[in-house]
C-alpha cells in the first residue's frame, strides 16, 4: 500500500463522529500495515505446542485416553448430539466462519486482506495435508492411533483439516479484538470441536495438532502482508490533544516518508522512546510541542526486550511495560521526578491514551541535544557521572546507559536521557549497575585510567571498590560492546584499575555477583543436573540392588553405611586440616564432602570434590590463589597416603600387584608425548610470551603457596590422618559388604585390593567412575579367588551405600551450604 502525504484544511471526521476545525493543518502519512513480531513468537509457540501433543500422544497416551473418556461420559447427557450428522456440524461451522468474517471485510473494503485470508484457508488445507501425510508414513503406530478418530483415516486425512483451514482463514483475518466476526468465528470454532470430540468424531490430539498447524500457517502469513495500524493518527491525535487543554494549529510528522514498519528507532526529541512516531505540533498561541505516539503494536519489541533482560539478568529489577499506555505513563512520571530533583531533563506537558496509542507531549523548548562522543572533555565526563549520582540519591535508575543517552542542553549542560526503561526506589543493585554500565562506557569512549581517574573524582574511592563484584559482561549492554574502543580485556583491565584503590586482600575477597542467569556457572549447574538424572535413569538397575540389598546381612549392610559416613569424616579432616581456625567451619567442612556425593553423578571421580573445595574455601574468605592451592593440598595428600597405604599393606602382605598394574611403556609414551607437546608450544614465539608473560606467574604464585602450605608440618599431619581415614573407611566399607553375604576374608588384605582396583576404575572418565568402579572391583575380587555372584552383589551393595545413597544426601546438603552462602 502506496503511503500518501495528507496536508489540508478541510474538516476530517474525528472519533465519535466530530469533525476537526477547519484552521488545523494536518501533515500526516496513511497508516502503514505493521509487521507485529508478536505473530511470529504466536507461530513459535503454537508449534511448540503441537509438538508437545504429539509427545504425549505417543508417551502419555494415558493422559490422553483419560481426557477422551471424561469426554465421552459428559456425552451422555448431550446424547441428542448422536443425532445431529458430524459433516453437517462441520459445514455450519466452516459456513458461519467464512461468511461472517468475508462480508465484514468486504463491507470495510479490506479486498487485500480478504483476499489473504482466504488464501490462508487454502494453504491450511494444503499444510494439515501435508502434515497427515508425514505422520502417516513415518510416525509410530502408537502415535498414528492416538491421532485416528471415527472422521479421519490414515494418509492426507489422518488430522481433521477443516480446524487448520479455518484456524489459518481467522487468524489472518484477526486479530479478532480489531473485528468481532473474527471473534465470534474462534467462538464457534471451539465450541464445535468440544462437541465434535464429545461424540467421538474427533480424536483431543488431532483437534489440537490440526489448529496450530493452522495457526503456523495464519502467523506467518498475517506477519508478511503486516496487520493494519490501528494506532491514532492525524486528525486522532489532534482530538487527543485537545483532551489535554492543547489547541493545535498545525501538526506535522517529523518524517513524513518514514514508513514505521516496526524497525527499532530512537530520537533524542522524545528523549528516546522505542518505535515512537514523532510530531512538531504548533499550538493557536504559538506554542510548539513534541508529540510522541507510542502504538500498542510497535510496543511489543520493546517489551520483549525488557522481557528477555528479565530472564537474561538475576536478582536485578528490570521494568516488564506490557502495553504502550504502561510504558508511556511511567515515562512522563519519571521525567517529572526528575525535574523534581531539579534535574535538567526534557520538561513534559502531559500523557493521553487514543485507541491503541499513548501519547507523551513535551515541551519543544527543553529539547536535547547529542553530544559528539569523540570529543569528551573532563568537565563533560564529571558532569555526567554526577548528574547520575544525583539521580541515585533519591532512588532513580536508568538501567540502559549508552552512548545514546549522552546528551546536553542547548547550554552545553551534560543530561543523560531516555528514561523510558528507568524506575524509582530503586535497590542498590541497580544502582550499582548503573554505575558499572557508565564507567565501562567511557572506559570504551575516553580510556580507563582516565575514566578511573574521573570517577574518584566524581565518587569516591568506596564507591569504585565496590562496584568490583558488578564488573562484568552481563551489565553492560550489547550497543557499548559494539564500540570502537571495547576489546575483549576491557572489562578485566578496568577491575584491575578498580581494584589497585584497595587493598590486596579486599579486592581479591570480592567475589562477582551473579547477574546473568545464562552464565558459565548457571550452565554448569545446569548440564550438572542434566548428566545426574540421565546417569540415575539409564544406569541404575533399582531391582538388581533392591535384590542384592534384601540378600545381604541387614547388620552388615549397615555397618557398610557407618562407614560411608566415617568417609565422609576422614575426607572433612583432610580438608579442615589446611583451613586456619578463624576460616574453620566445622559443619560446613563436612557437608561440603557429602554435597561432593551429588557432583560424583555427573563428573569423573576426584574433580567433583575438588571442584566443591574450591568453591568452599572462596566462600570462606580464601583468595583464588591460596584456595587454589590449599584445594591442590588435599588433593596431594590423599593420593600420597594412597600410595604410601598400597606400598605398606603389598610389603607386608606380599601382595605385588602394584608394580603390573600400570605399564612401563604406556608412561615412558604419555611422558614423552607431553614432553614433546610442551617443546613445540614453547618453541613458537608469541605463546611462549603468552605463557611467561601471563601464566608463569600464575604458576609462580601458585607453586609458592602450595608450597607454603605443605611445609606446616601440624597441618600436614592432621590432613595426613583424614586422608588415612578416608582410604581405611572405603576399604573396610567394601569388606563389611563382603561380609554381608557371608563371605570372610582379611580385612588389609581386602583394603589392599580395594584401593587398587578402585584407583584404577575412577580413572575412567565416566560420572564418578561409573560402570568402570563396578567392573574393576567385580574382576579384582573375583581374580583372588572371591565367587563372582559374590562379588558382583558385594559391589552393588558398596556402590550403592557410597555412591548412590550419597546423591540426595548431597543434593541436600549442597542446598544447605548455599543456603548459608559456604558454596
Amino acid at each position: 500500500m502506496q503511503a500518501s502525504q495528507q496536508e489540508t484544511q478541510q474538516p476530517r471526521p474525528e472519533s465519535g463522529g466530530r469533525a476537526a476545525p477547519d484552521d488545523v493543518v494536518i501533515a500526516d502519512i496513511e497508516p502503514k500495515r505493521t509487521h507485529v513480531f508478536s505473530d511470529l513468537i504466536h507461530a513459535a509457540a503454537a508449534l511448540i505446542l503441537g509438538v508437545l501433543i504429539i509427545v504425549f500422544a505417543v508417551y502419555l497416551r494415558g493422559i490422553t485416553s483419560g481426557v477422551e473418556s471424561d469426554a465421552h461420559t459428559a456425552a451422555r447427557a448431550l446424547e441428542w448430539l448422536l443425532d445431529v450428522p458430524a459433516s453437517f456440524l462441520q459445514q455450519l461451522i466452516v459456513l458461519f466462519a467464512v461468511v461472517s468474517v468475508l462480508i465484514q471485510l468486504v463491507i470495510n473494503r479490506e479486498w487485500l486482506q480478504s483476499a489473504c485470508s482466504v488464501g490462508g484457508l487454502i494453504l491450511g488445507f494444503g499444510a494439515v495435508w501435508g502434515v497427515s501425510y508425514l505422520l502417516s508414513t513415518h510416525g509410530s503406530a502408537i502415535l498414528v492411533n492416538s491421532l485416528l478418530s471415527t472422521g479421519t483415516h490414515t494418509g492426507t486425512s489422518l488430522l481433521p483439516d477443516f480446524y487448520a483451514a479455518i484456524s489459518a482463514f481467522l487468524t489472518v483475518a484477526g486479530p479478532r479484538r480489531m473485528r468481532s466476526t473474527v471473534k465470534w468465528g474462534w467462538n464457534v470454532l471451539l465450541v464445535g470441536a468440544i462437541l465434535l470430540i464429545i461424540s467421538s468424531w474427533n480424536s483431543v490430539p488431532g483437534v489440537i495438532v490440526s489448529i496450530c498447524v493452522g495457526r503456523i500457517v495464519g502467523l506467518v502469513i498475517r506477519f508478511a502482508i503486516g496487520t493494519p495500524n490501528s494506532g491514532a493518527w492525524g486528525v486522532h491525535v489532534v482530538s487527543a490533544l485537545r483532551q489535554i487543554g492543547l489547541a493545535p494549529r498545525e501538526l506535522r510528522l517529523r518524517d513524513a516518508d518514514d514508513t514505521h514498519n516496526g524497525i527499532l528507532h530512537t530520537s533524542l526529541e522524545d528523549d528516546l522512546v522505542e518505535n515512537s512516531r514523532i510530531y512538531t505540533c504548533r499550538t493557536q498561541d504559538g506554542h510548539e510541542c513534541v508529540v510522541s505516539v507510542l502504538d500498542n503494536q510497535l510496543h511489543v519489541t520493546g517489551y520483549l526486550n525488557q522481557l528477555w533482560q528479565l530472564i537474561r539478568l538475576s536478582g536485578v529489577a528490570v521494568r516488564h511495560d506490557r502495553s504502550a499506555v504502561s510504558a508511556t505513563h511511567h515515562h512522563f512520571a519519571m521525567l517529572l521526578g526528575l525535574r523534581n530533583l531539579s534535574l535538567p531533563s526534557m520538561r513534559p506537558y502531559g500523557v493521553v491514551d487514543a485507541g491503541e496509542s499513548s501519547i507523551l507531549v513535551l515541551d519543544h523548548a527543553s529539547a536535547l541535544h547529542t553530544t559528539d562522543t569523540g570529543k569528551l572533555d573532563d568537565d563533560m565526563v564529571l558532569g555526567y557521572m554526577t548528574y547520575l549520582k544525583r539521580a541515585h540519591r533519591r532512588g532513580y535508575t536508568h538501567r540502559r546507559i549508552t552512548s545514546d543517552v549522552l546528551a546536553r542542553t542547548q547550554q552545553g549542560t551534560p543530561v543523560i536521557a531516555g528514561w523510558q526503561n528507568g524506575d524509582d526506589a530503586s535497590s542498590s543493585a541497580n544502582v550499582s549497575l548503573d554505575k558499572v554500565q557508565m564507567l565501562a562506557l567511557f572506559a570504551a569512549l575516553i580510556g580507563i585510567d582516565r575514566t578511573v581517574a574521573l570517577a574518584r573524582r566524581a565518587w569516591d574511592d568506596e564507591t569504585l571498590v565496590n562496584l568490583i563484584p558488578f564488573v562484568q559482561k552481563a551489565a553492560v549492554p550489547a550497543s557499548t560492546r559494539t564500540l570502537e574502543g571495547w576489546n575483549k580485556t576491557l572489562l578485566e583491565d578496568l577491575r584491575k584499575s578498580m581494584g589497585a584503590l584497595a587493598p590486596e586482600e579486599v579486592s581479591e575477597s570480592l567475589e562477582q555477583v551473579t547477574l546473568s542467569r545464562f552464565s558459565a556457572r548457571s550452565f554448569f549447574a545446569i548440564a550438572l543436573l542434566v548428566v545426574a538424572v540421565f546417569v540415575v535413569v539409564t544406569q541404575m538397575n533399582p531391582s538388581e540392588m533392591i535384590k542384592a540389598a534384601r540378600d545381604a546381612n541387614i547388620w552388615m549392610a549397615i555397618v557398610v553405611l557407618l562407614f560411608s559416613f566415617l568417609a565422609w569424616v576422614g575426607s572433612a579432616v583432610s580438608l579442615g586440616g589446611f583451613i586456619d581456625r578463624d576460616h574453620r567451619h566445622p559443619l560446613g567442612i563436612l557437608f561440603s564432602q557429602m554435597a561432593a556425593g551429588f557432583t560424583a553423578v555427573s563428573m569423573p571421580a576426584g574433580i567433583g570434590p575438588a571442584f566443591v573445595n574450591l568453591q568452599f574455601l572462596r566462600k570462606s574468605g580464601y583468595r583464588n590463589t591460596v584456595a587454589t592451592a590449599i584445594m591442590s593440598a588435599v588433593w596431594a595428600v590423599q593420593a600420597a597416603v594412597t600410595v604410601v597405604l598400597l606400598i605398606v599393606i603389598g610389603i607386608f602382605t606380599g601382595r605385588n600387584s602394584l608394580s603390573s598394574m600400570v605399564p612401563t611403556n604406556t608412561l615412558i609414551i604419555v611422558i614423552a608425548a607431553v614432553a614433546l607437546i610442551v617443546s613445540i608450544a614453547m618453541a613458537i614465539p608469541p605463546i611462549r610470551k603468552k605463557v611467561t608473560d601471563k601464566y608463569l606467574p600464575l604458576v609462580k604464585s601458585y607453586a609458592r603457596s602450595l608450597l607454603e602450605t605443605l611445609t606446616q608440618p601440624a597441618k600436614l599431619a592432621v590432613s595426613a590422618a583424614g586422608g588415612l581415614i578416608l582410604n581405611l573407611s572405603t576399604g573396610l566399607g567394601f569388606w563389611a559388604a563382603l561380609e554381608a553375604f557371608g563371605y570372610s576374608t582379611n580385612p588389609i588384605e581386602t583394603t589392599f585390593i580395594f584401593l587398587l582396583a578402585n584407583t584404577l576404575g575412577s580413572a575412567v572418565p565416566t560420572p564418578g567412575g561409573l560402570g568402570a568402579v563396578e567392573a574393576a572391583l567385580s574382576v579384582a575380587f573375583t581374580a583372588v579367588g572371591v565367587p563372582s555372584t559374590i562379588a558382583i552383589s558385594a559391589t552393588l551393595v558398596y556402590r550403592l551405600g557410597f555412591y548412590w545413597l550419597r546423591i540426595p544426601i548431597g543434593a541436600l546438603a549442597m542446598k544447605w551450604l548455599d543456603r548459608h552462602n559456604l558454596i
